[in-house]
């Protein structure tokens, strides 16, 4: 006789599989390109990075600073929101969902996929978020612990404290060499690219069957291109005199002539600004032609530009000449 509870556990575990939209007929042992689990990765921690500026943002009009005492906790509660409706639901990431992977379990040794486990996914979570919180935190609970090196140390626990330290340190640099080690297996077997993974015991697996990973270089192309034209501007644009260029279109369309007759007969409304900046001339200077300059402004130009041209006229400017004028006192 068939035993009805294993029939039940099979059929939640096809419904827990199947509320995503996914295969269950899929084969798990089929192999997921390397390039695929990395970049579900990416995606992930954009994603995250995504929310977090977001919920910044909503605080922007606030006090500054107002959210860097509590922004380990805030960050670890956002990526725990994001896993409670990503991974706990459908046991895939958004990165993986995207790329049509999900997480199979690889504690039962059937052909067939397997979602995870409750226990899976919040040692998972655990994995993921914990270490990231006590990177973040780590300052702040060995000051706390009197741990640190601004902690208060007194001669009887300099000992212990720093022996503690230093198991903290090899602990670390133990972790830090497992994934790098573990990330130099994934590049050779391509299974598990993050330790945690591999703690659970759980592998990225297709959704569905027969997916090709389409790479479409169109968007690459563009971007090839405006990097390069970018870089061909940021090139050319230093060598071209904005200013002259102005002023020469501006000859051409409206003439010389015209417009030096008209400032000729008003002269003291050209003595009255500045050809540059257009305020009242500072110490006044002359280039040789009519209109006049702030010492400072067409000394600074001259010098950045050794071919400089009056902006107005445009004609050839040469040395900065103070204005000399005559003042008549009138008697009353």
């Amino acid at each position: 006789m068939a035993d009805p509870s294993g029939s039940v556990s099979e059929d939640k575990q096809k419904k827990t599989a199947g509320s995503s939209g996914a295969d269950t007929n899929v084969d798990p042992l089929t192999p997921v390109l390397r390039i695929s689990q990395l970049d579900a990765l990416e995606l992930d921690s954009a994603l995250e990075q995504l929310v977090w500026t977001q919920f910044s943002q909503c605080f922007q009009n606030c006090r500054p600073g107002l959210l860097t005492p509590l922004e380990p906790e805030l960050r670890a509660l956002l990526q725990l929101l994001i896993w409670r409706f990503t991974l706990y639901s459908n046991s895939a990431t958004v990165g993986q969902s995207i790329l049509s992977l999900r997480y199979h379990s690889r504690l039962s040794s059937s052909r067939r996929y397997r979602p995870l486990s409750r226990r899976q996914k919040f040692s998972l979570a655990l994995l993921t978020a914990g270490p990231r919180w006590l990177q973040d935190r780590s300052h702040s609970l060995l000051l706390f612990l009197g741990l640190g090196t601004g902690g208060p140390i007194s001669q009887t626990d300099s000992g212990f404290q720093q022996g503690i330290r230093r198991c903290l340190a090899f602990v670390s640099g133990i972790i830090q060499l497992a994934s790098l080690f573990n990330f130099l297996v994934f590049l050779r077997k391509g299974t598990h690219p993050v330790l945690a993974e591999r703690i659970v015991g759980v592998q990225a697996v297709f959704s569905k069957p027969n997916v090709v990973r389409d790479v479409s270089y169109q968007y690459m192309n563009r971007e090839l291109l405006w990097h390069g034209f970018a870089e061909f501007l940021i090139y050319l644009l230093p060598l071209i005199n904005t200013r002259k260029l102005k002023t020469t279109i501006h000859s051409v369309l409206f003439g010389r002539e015209g417009k030096g007759g008209e400032e000729a007969g008003d002269g003291h409304r050209v003595w009255r600004e500045c050809g540059l900046c257009g305020e009242w001339p500072t110490m006044p200077h002359t280039v040789g032609c009519q209109h006049v300059f702030c010492y400072y402004c067409i000394k600074s130009h001259s010098i950045a530009d050794a071919y400089l041209t009056c902006p107005k006229c445009g004609a050839e400017a040469g040395q900065p000449e103070p204005v000399k004028m005559e003042v008549e006192m009138e008697g009353r």
